[in-house]
């Protein structure tokens, strides 16, 4: 069964990802079309059932130190960012991945972590992303998932939007408007969890699933509420006390009703950025632990009372993807077992 599985994966590996229309660095490997190559026996396995890569604070590939600072942050890092040195460390910290939208789809990531806000003195009243310091605007975000989509037609996304900041009604419908024009047919109304297979998303021609954790997803058929998407977050610095979270929060999660997600992230504290301050998120506290990260994700196994989602800071640092995917090589095995 090993050899089959090593077969599989050279074949679900076997493309270099092409360089990109907006010029951005191509991957060594690719899993741009790892959905469409899962074996038939998964085709009609439910989404929430299925190993799936996400990224965390999916957009904080790129801030912006002349914007404000965001609105996510407290009156005494606003005064201290007036330093123009504290917005060059605010972005050490800030930046939570290296690749861009397309490049993070190319390598196979599903799920996008998504926190929005207006802009204070933005004449276009435009949504941006945010995570202490703006980042690009959402609509552009937006478009370049859209493209990779129309590439690659048997890829489901899930986007969760998940927080929201100096937001009212006026902008929630602007930035409800932009996923409507960005997406168009594409979308998938909220429906079932268990009916989200990769079959009935294939013959509805349906790709993309938007979780919406504000009281507005009822107003839209094609959103989903955000409780139908937990993600359960250990806010600790320890990889030990992360992993023991990790698996207590799957030990409790529902078999029916949701997807789930497994934040396999460190969160920095007070002292940690302190101590670390100019070396930045990456090099104080992710580089070191993503090992141990991944060596626990190697030990998981999808199904209704297993791994979902998951999700990980700085996805390129490690092959985080693939190692999520490879996953689904454990479900093939246990039907193929099963049908015997």
């Amino acid at each position: 069964m090993l050899a089959v599985r090593k077969v599989r994966r050279k074949l679900r590996m076997g493309t270099i990802c092409s360089p990109n229309p907006s010029g951005t660095k191509t991957l060594e490997v690719c899993n741009a079309d790892w959905m469409a190559s899962l074996p038939p026996l998964l085709h009609n396995v439910p989404l929430s059932n299925l190993a799936i890569p996400g990224s965390h604070d999916s957009f904080s590939y790129w801030v912006d130190e002349k914007s404000p600072v965001g609105p996510d942050q407290t009156p005494a890092i606003k005064r201290l960012a007036r330093i123009s040195l504290v917005k060059k460390l605010m972005k050490k910290w800030s930046v939570t991945q290296n690749l861009t939208f397309r490049e993070q789809l190319d390598a196979g990531i599903r799920y996008f972590d998504l926190r929005v806000s207006s802009k204070p003195g933005d004449v276009d009243q435009e949504i941006y992303f945010i995570h202490g310091l703006f980042g690009i605007r959402v609509w552009d975000g937006l478009m370049e998932i859209d493209s990779f989509l129309t590439q690659h037609p048997q890829e489901i996304v899930f986007l969760d939007f998940n927080h929201f900041y100096a937001m009212d009604e006026a902008h929630h419908k602007r930035l409800i408007l932009r996923i409507q024009e960005a997406f168009g047919s594409k979308l998938c109304s909220a429906c079932s969890v268990e009916s989200m297979t990769l079959q009935t998303l294939w013959e509805k021609k349906c790709q993309v699933l938007i979780f919406y954790h504000c009281p507005f997803y009822k107003q839209y058929p094609f959103l989903w509420p955000g409780k139908k998407i937990p993600a359960p977050w250990a806010n600790t610095t320890s990889v030990h006390k992360l992993i023991l979270f990790l698996e207590t929060t799957l030990s409790e999660r529902s078999p029916h009703g949701s997807f789930h997600v497994s934040q396999a992230i460190l969160t920095p504290r007070v002292k940690t950025i302190a101590r670390g301050l100019v070396g930045g998120l990456k090099n104080t506290l992710v580089h070191r632990n993503l090992p141990a990260i991944l060596d626990w994700v190697k030990t998981q196994k999808p199904g209704a009372l297993g791994v979902n989602i998951i999700t990980s800071d700085f996805v390129d640092l490690v092959d985080f993807a693939t190692a999520v995917i490879e996953l689904n090589d454990l479900l093939q095995e246990d039907r193929a077992l099963a049908k015997c």
